[in-house]
């Protein structure tokens, strides 16, 4: 059986809000079984507790944000993406400020954070849903769906206007029973537009964001002096954010996602569509799934 994991212990860390530029406390805490990811406001009265669910999602422009009375964190979608890459089911992020940490806009800082604190086995099943027929969201040219498939893939392909991406590879698909997340793309970092960023600012949004966290692009090259950590790191992030989008199902999606320039709206939207079909869903057990994702074996073994 394919145990449910924590946190062993809490392990802190603080950093930059992308949004608001302001330094954020974060410590990462074990939780009960079967208790999910939960995000505490520690700085509202009374602390305010925000579950990572897809229908708690209440604003998707540059990142993926969960509110509840009055209370939100945004950005959300780097750290449950490292929850997802190492099996974490369940575990409470305390803040106390309204965004996660950017970090270095990767999930890795997130993966080393949760492999500090150690990784605990608890005594109950993984949840899985597995995705019976095809669904699908679409926006102008953009889309994005679910297929079934007994495994979990992601698909993605970016296409933007730009010299410096039009030139590398823009579509990539990766199969998670062969292929780890840790290894293959929690390092791939956000990215944005130098002509935007000012657009940004003056909506006090991406205040902290910098070539520290970020890879910035202006009409014609890439700013960051080290340049991309791949050459395919751009729809690499785009797979990452799907990863952390598709967490806030509550579940391990058995199937495959394919997304051709959607962001964390129409994740959302396919989400919370797939849930209004009884027929197009059903959980399931460990045993009924052929290709499950490697890390969730081999961190298993490792974990004490």
């Amino acid at each position: 059986m394919l145990k449910q994991r924590t946190l062993s212990n809490s392990v802190r860390a603080s950093g930059v809000g992308l949004h608001t530029g302001e330094k954020i406390n974060m410590t990462l805490r074990p939780a009960a079984k079967n208790a999910g990811i939960t995000f505490r406001r520690l700085d509202v009265k009374p602390v305010q507790h925000i579950s990572a669910l897809a229908e708690n999602v209440t604003d998707t422009m540059l990142g993926t944000t969960i509110s509840k009375n009055n209370a939100s964190v945004m950005t959300v979608e780097h750290i449950l993406a490292a929850f997802a890459g190492l099996g974490i089911d369940n575990a409470l992020i305390d803040l106390d400020g309204p965004e996660v940490p950017i970090m270095d806009g990767s999930s890795a800082s997130f993966i080393f954070l949760i492999e500090s604190a150690g990784i605990e086995e608890q005594n109950a099943s993984k949840k899985f849903l597995r995705i019976k027929k095809k669904v699908r969201v679409e926006e102008d040219e953009k889309f994005a769906e679910f297929k079934p498939y007994n495994g979990y893939r992601i698909s993605f392909e970016i296409d933007f206007d730009h010299p410096m991406i039009k030139s590398k590879l823009t579509k990539l698909s990766v199969d998670f029973s062969t292929l780890t997340f840790l290894k293959e793309i929690s390092r791939a970092r956000t990215f944005g537009f130098l002509k935007e960023i000012e657009t940004l600012r003056s909506n006090n949004l991406a205040l902290g964001g910098s070539l520290d966290n970020a890879i910035v692009l202006d009409d014609y090259r890439i700013l960051n002096q080290d340049g991309l950590r791949y050459q395919d790191e751009l729809v690499r992030h785009k797979i990452l954010d799907v990863v952390g989008d598709l967490y806030l199902m509550g579940h391990i999606l058995v199937g495959e996602f394919n997304g051709y320039k959607s962001g964390h709206e129409l994740n959302n939207k396919l989400i919370l569509k797939l849930y209004t079909d009884q027929t197009a869903w059903e959980e399931i057990k460990e045993s009924e799934i052929t290709d499950i994702p490697i890390s969730y074996w081999t961190s298993a073994m490792g974990s004490t």
